[in-house]
């Protein structure tokens, strides 16, 4: 439907950085538009205060200062012809791909124990017996035990969390199941959060 004398946002030319309006990108057109330096040169610097009242940012001044007139240019299509007092960040620059974040050349030998605990494994392997071998075997084998009642491997029992406990600790670590205390598990409310963080994804 198109009514003579209104104006509808569909029918305008789109915004380029939303977080300003349409009033700040109108602004900018003009600016670009106008015939001498020294004119864009003053409205530039009026809109970068206005920008600047506009959106509050905790960045240090002069980070605040690049973000704005890094904003300023980009709004402008690149095409304001004035003195930046930063060195503005090229379109070139912003439209390069950030490169691929490689993932571990590792792979995970069981996945629902993950990296961490074979890490972990492999800690103690290496560590003399002791108080603080004891504390970290206890706080492994309870996360070995979620792990099987989270992803469904199993049902969680000891003698299952201390045969794997043995295996992947190439037999050093043997958990004495007869003396070893699980912690308590709420299996219901723990198997409810990790279907809520599934579909937060």
């Amino acid at each position: 439907m198109n009514i003579e004398g209104l104006d509808y946002n569909t029918m305008r030319e789109p915004i380029r950085l939303s977080q300003y309006g349409r009033e700040i990108q109108q602004m900018v057109d003009h600016c670009v538009a106008l015939p001498t330096k020294e004119e864009r040169q003053r409205c530039a610097e009026s809109i970068i205060a206005t920008m600047k009242r506009m959106t509050p940012s905790t960045q240090s001044p002069a980070d605040r200062l690049q973000t704005l007139w890094d904003h300023l240019a980009l709004m402008s299509n690149f095409k304001l012809d004035i003195d930046y007092p930063v060195e503005v960040t090229t379109e070139e620059k912003l439209r390069e791909k950030p490169n691929p974040v490689p993932y571990p050349p590792k792979g995970i030998r069981v996945r629902h124990y993950g990296q961490s605990l074979f890490q972990i494994f492999e800690k103690l392997k290496t560590m003399p017996p002791g108080t603080e071998r004891d504390a970290l075997v206890a706080r492994t084998a309870n996360q070995m035990k979620r792990c099987l009642l989270m992803y469904g491997h199993g049902n969680g029992e000891a003698e299952k969390v201390a045969d794997d406990l043995a295996r992947f600790t190439d037999g050093v670590i043997q958990l004495d199941i007869d003396k070893f205390t699980f912690d308590k598990i709420d299996v219901r409310s723990m198997q409810q959060s990790n279907q809520k963080k599934k579909k937060k994804k």
